[in-house]
């Protein structure tokens, strides 16, 4: 017999050779114990998933005959409850009650991140190194089908081959019997899987992706990388970045890519119409001042009008600053101008 119609045996409580209507009554009661909308344990949803895995593994080797052909039970395919809403593949995974259907493909679903940019990243555009887990959804262990433990050879050590465990009554008599956990009633020998730490459920693949955020990206875009550059294993479907643009401390932004700042300058030097260092999104720039104006245009220096496409234009508006109280030698400094008049 082979050691997957073993183990579905097992893992339904049965002795091997059991017959259909034994393997059908025995999944319901499991599936009456166990059904996430009865059982709030975190293990339900995988005890459930490793019951329906059990019941199709013996229905795919062929239960063997007693008697001829079994009538079919009433009930034998336990129904979620009716208030409980139906989904599709690609919104949650099925009803673990439900029998298990092996035809379902990936879902497609894409992966979301969400990517802070300064503005002068979403300028001049970037590049981003992504990481992270393909899905939420943990899948079953490959090395032990879910299950979190593997067959081992004699009988268990806790119960002795029994699957039940006696609690001492009153005067050495024995008490009530309970199923014994440590070979959840089977007998027989478990040991934990390695590969999944006894857990039963396997960490989703990871990905690794760089991606090129082109100049002009905006707070709020949306950009697509192709599924076929994630990884093949769990992740069918793109990536969808979302892009967030922090807010600067010097510079505000238009929709029409017009960007202002306001900058202080010495109030000496805006009169003497000297140039003062002034620090772009494409990289320094030195604005020449002009004592009859305050406020300053620089075609293209502002921010790309659309992504790759022409920048827009900066506007400066020119704060002058002079001191509040003047020294002795800028009262000189003063009385030497007004001495050359006009």
């Amino acid at each position: 017999m082979a050691t997957d119609t073993l183990t579905a045996y097992t893992e339904l409580g049965l002795a091997p050779g059991a017959s259909e209507r034994e393997a059908k009554a025995a999944w319901r009661r499991l599936v009456s114990q166990w059904h996430p909308d009865r059982n709030p344990g975190a293990a339900a949803v995988g005890r459930m998933q490793r019951l329906n895995q059990a019941l199709d593994a013996l229905r795919r080797a062929g239960f063997p005959q007693h008697g001829g052909p079994q009538p079919a039970a009433p009930g034998d395919r336990a129904q979620a409850p009716s208030h409980a809403p139906s989904r599709t593949p690609t919104e949650a995974p099925a009803d673990p009650a439900a029998p298990p259907d092996n035809s379902a493909g990936p879902t497609g679903r894409p992966l979301r991140r969400q990517v802070r940019l300064t503005l002068e990243e979403a300028a001049r555009g970037c590049t981003r190194v992504l990481s992270g887990k393909t899905s939420r959804l943990q899948h079953a262990c490959n090395a032990c089908s879910g299950a979190g433990w593997l067959q081992a050879a004699g009988d268990c050590a806790t119960c002795h081959g029994a699957g039940v465990l006696r609690q001492p009554g009153w005067f050495g008599l024995f008490g009530a019997a309970s199923t014994c956990t440590a070979c959840a009633g089977t007998g027989q020998a478990r040991q934990p899987c390695v590969a999944c730490a006894g857990s039963g459920r396997q960490a989703p693949p990871g990905y690794r992706v760089s991606v090129r955020l082109p100049a002009g990206v905006r707070d709020g875009d949306t950009l697509a990388v192709a599924a076929h550059r994630m990884p093949r294993a769990g992740s069918p479907g793109e990536l969808l970045i979302r892009v967030r643009v922090q807010p600067h401390a010097l510079f505000t932004l238009d929709d029409d890519g017009t960007l202002h700042c306001s900058l202080p300058v010495i109030g000496w030097a805006w009169m003497a119409n000297r140039t003062v260092p002034l620090a772009g999104l494409g990289g320094p720039l030195a604005l020449q001042l002009d004592r009859t104006l305050h406020h300053h245009r620089l075609p293209g220096q502002g921010f790309p009008l659309r992504r790759g496409g022409a920048w827009g234009d900066l506007l400066v508006t020119v704060l002058p600053q002079f001191p509040a109280q003047l020294s002795t030698d800028q009262h000189i400094l003063i009385d030497q101008l007004v001495a050359t008049g006009l």
